[in-house]
């Protein structure tokens, strides 16, 4: 849900003129525990009248438990109905005061987030609001049956875009039985034999204080802030603590998945496990990824596949840290008699940067372009809100921000040459294909 008014619209302006004196230092987190034993993470920022908001709950889809799609839809079903309001209630309480709210669920964690100006009664009636909606949620039949086939004429579409087709291909490839293999929103099958009482049981076993991370910034006091995390997770059941998530595995082999469509183009997907977001070879991942495919028009992929041989018009490559090892994954589309070359060439330039890692110009260019834009990664009180609910979720260290560009700027050459070729290995890799001219392999290959 999301909604606004002229007011609101005319401070996120301000913001967005004014910015803060966040861009110049980075943020000074206090944290305590709320009396539900909820962890807080507080940034004050009193330059305008505004509060963001985020609570994260170990509630993603790595939870489902073999009913895939029903974090999603349980996350989608908490603002249609919450205790004595529809959906159209809520809105209009949000629109009433110009707060902003809204739920989403990915892999690892499902998180609730609200921008609301800091004057009363308005922040308090957006903070009621939220309240509600993640402890006491309706699940009502109409809007659970609504809300589901949404999803289903999603899942729907996603069958007619090869790109997505292939996306999903590639996570299920990476990570097999695991519970990151399975695609957030489901599948159509999975999808349509969720019913309510599904999600109200899912809701009541991760939406507890035991599985919460509270992130508040803003123009309020510690002695406020304090109020407001109390106040939004009273209502909370206490609730038991989630097993953590099992390992991912290595890939015993490559494999490639063809998948025969009737596109204009090929789409390439490659990949492999990568890092968890506590990796100690996260930041030397980090930056050799962005020298390698992350860095858009001057990486390594973008001069070897576009530039040199005009095969693709977009390549690139990432890590997804999560609790567990995420994928690392490259991919690009191709016009389809090129396929195959673009493949070749995608790994091989991967397997040269493997084993060569970079030239100190790259590396110079990377930790310049990187540590460069970080205060634009903490320019508004949002950004800083979404990263306190990781360092929190993920049990990184308070001083994540403050020494982000320090850790970047040590990294070396060697180091990445080292990181990569102990980490990435393109002769396991698995491969996902999807285009007309695609043939599926007599056996998997790399």
């Amino acid at each position: 849900m999301r909604v606004t008014n002229r007011l609101f619209t005319l401070v996120s302006g301000l913001l967005l003129l004014v910015g803060s004196t966040l861009l110049q230092a980075t943020p000074q987190i206090q944290t305590w525990m709320t009396p539900a034993g909820v962890p807080v993470l507080f940034v004050a920022a009193p330059d305008l009248p505004m509060l963001d908001v985020r609570i994260a709950f170990q509630a993603g889809s790595a939870r489902d438990n073999g009913q895939s799609g029903l974090a999603s839809l349980t996350a989608d079903l908490l603002d249609q109905g919450a205790g004595e309001w529809d959906a159209n209630a809520i809105a209009e309480r949000l629109e009433a005061v110009g707060a902003e709210m809204s739920i989403e669920a990915q892999r690892d964690m499902a998180s609730a987030s609200l921008r609301s100006l800091t004057q009363q009664p308005a922040l308090n009636q957006a903070l009621e609001t939220l309240a509600q909606v993640i402890s006491q949620p309706r699940f009502a039949e109409a809007d659970f049956e609504r809300m589901r086939a949404n999803v289903l004429t999603s899942l729907s579409r996603d069958e007619q875009d090869p790109g997505t087709l292939g996306q999903k291909a590639i996570y299920r490839r990476i990570f097999g039985d695991h519970p990151y293999a399975a695609e957030p929103s489901g599948t159509p099958d999975s999808v349509a034999a969720l019913n309510r009482e599904d999600l109200a049981r899912f809701h009541a076993r991760h939406y507890v204080a035991r599985n919460a991370v509270v992130a508040l910034v803003g123009a309020v006091s510690r002695p406020e802030a304090e109020a407001i995390a109390t106040q939004l997770t009273a209502g909370l059941a206490q609730g038991e603590p989630l097993p953590p998530l099992p390992p991912v595995a290595d890939p015993p082999t490559a494999v490639l998945e063809s998948i025969a469509f009737p596109s204009t183009q090929t789409h390439v997907f490659t990949g492999q496990p990568g890092m968890k977001r506590t990796d100690p070879d996260y930041f030397t991942l980090y930056v050799g990824n962005h020298i390698l495919g992350g860095s858009g028009l001057v990486s390594l992929l973008m001069e070897e596949v576009r530039e040199k041989r005009g095969l693709s018009y977009s390549v690139y490559s990432y890590f997804l840290p999560l609790a567990e090892r995420g994928p690392f994954i490259a991919a690009l589309s191709t016009k389809n008699d090129q396929g195959q070359g673009a493949r070749e060439v995608l790994m091989a330039t991967i397997e040269r940067f493997r084993t060569q890692g970079p030239t100190p110009e790259e590396l110079t260019a990377a930790i310049k372009n990187i540590t460069g834009g970080f205060p634009l990664r903490i320019a508004g009180n949002g950004k800083i809100a979404q990263y306190l609910a990781m360092i929190g979720f993920y049990g990184l260290p308070l001083d994540y921000l403050d020494r982000f560009n320090d850790r970047i700027s040590a990294v070396t050459a060697e180091d990445i040459r080292d990181a990569f070729q102990r980490r990435i290995d393109p002769a396991r890799f698995a491969t996902v294909m999807v285009g007309p001219a695609v043939k599926a392999p007599a056996q998997a290959q790399p």
